[in-house]
């Protein structure tokens, strides 16, 4: 790396099962980089990313990200968003002591001294949305994922509030990550003949696009028994077709009808930069945010050394466009708006409820109450 430049690894897959949501963090993040060099860099250098495409393979997360670390004179990395790609990454970077900067939401149970963690938590987008179900749809839960560590511990959780609340599962699913049209299939069939009140679905990629669209072909009353979930966002609802997701429930701690200044400008931007069909997400909100929080940190570290960008970047209070936003240090993760989305025609959400004001990350959920009323909160 020369004197006269930031240099920064960019790992988000644009091709392979995760393309659109990982596009979506790769958008915000490239987004955040460009505002930051067109308002002269930091201390007058430019930050310059070396982008690579893991394709959604871990193993080649593992290797790009030790070649980002190893090869490319980086040690600080945008990247990852599975919570698969980020246990894959996680043991090299540490072992090179670089610092990575998760912006997906994630099971939590996990702190490490070299990872900042800028996406929500359990009891940031879980615990209102079981309570949400329970008032607004019935006590039936059917819970359907994908078969990999972030929906069995998120479903884990969600079971847990649920019972706490006198809700029931009705049945818990898992399929493949590449599951099939026939294994989807047996999904909608169970759903007809369970007839729950709710779905909660921690699908992800092409398998999860194609239920939304099984399940609007199926004829199910999506206002009465609605898919909720943590990732549909509005990419993938532009994806599936938004006449087959009004209904459906997001929940999560940004919309782009989230009203703010920040946010207008934020939405402004992407869609000036990226074309006005772009919606912006769950998916490139966080990452745009983080590599602004990323710049002010550095401009007082003067440097790249991972620990003085940790010590800088925990003191960080910014105005994001979710919303004013900091750094719990204890954990390393933010403090987030919670906020739950019903879809509309036009492929964005009504926010039919969001927290009053930021919610402290509990990663390990040792402060969180599954009997509270979170709704209030």
């Amino acid at each position: 790396m020369t004197s006269s430049e930031w240099r920064v690894g960019v790992l988000f897959s644009r091709s392979g099962i995760s393309e659109i949501t990982e596009t979506e963090h790769f958008l915000g993040t490239a987004l955040a980089i460009e505002e930051v060099n067109a308002a002269g860099g930091v201390l007058g250098k430019p930050i310059v990313p070396i982008a690579y495409d893991p394709g959604g393979d871990q193993t080649a997360y593992r290797n790009l990200a030790r070649r980002l670390l190893a090869d490319d004179d980086v040690n600080i990395i945008f990247g990852a968003s599975m919570s698969a790609s980020r246990k894959a990454v996680l043991p090299i970077v540490e072992r090179h002591n670089g610092l990575l900067f998760y912006p997906s939401m994630y099971e939590g149970f996990e702190y490490s001294e070299n990872v900042i963690y800028t996406g929500a938590t359990l009891n940031q987008n879980t615990f209102a949305l079981a309570e949400y179900l329970l008032r607004n749809h019935g006590r039936r839960i059917l819970f359907v994922g994908a078969d990999y560590i972030y929906p069995r511990e998120s479903n884990r959780v969600m079971r847990d509030v649920v019972e706490a609340k006198g809700g029931e599962v009705v049945s818990e699913r898992y399929l493949p990550l590449h599951a099939d049209e026939q294994m989807l299939r047996s999904v909608i069939s169970d759903i007809v003949r369970l007839e729950p009140d709710a779905i909660f679905s921690t699908l992800i990629g092409r398998p999860a696009q194609r239920f939304y669209r099984m399940y609007a072909e199926a004829g199910i009353d999506r206002r009465r028994v609605p898919i909720a979930s943590l990732t549909m966002a509005e990419s993938e609802i532009r994806e599936i077709g938004a006449d087959a997701c009004t209904g459906h429930i997001l929940s999560a701690t940004y919309f782009q009808t989230v009203e703010n200044e920040a946010n207008e400008r934020f939405v402004a931007a992407f869609k000036a930069r990226f074309g006005q069909d772009f919606t912006t997400s769950v998916w490139s909100q966080p990452a745009y945010a983080q590599v602004h929080l990323f710049a002010r940190a550095l401009a007082r570290a003067g440097s790249l050394d991972t620990h003085r960008i940790s010590e800088e970047i925990l003191l960080e209070d910014f105005l994001a466009p979710e919303g004013r936003i900091n750094f719990d240090a204890d954990t390393r993760h933010l403090w987030l708006h919670p906020r739950i989305g019903v879809a509309r025609a036009d492929g964005l959400f009504d926010i039919a409820w969001q927290a009053p004001g930021p919610i402290r990350p509990d990663p390990y959920l040792t402060a969180s109450r599954f009997e509270d009323v979170w709704l209030e909160a």
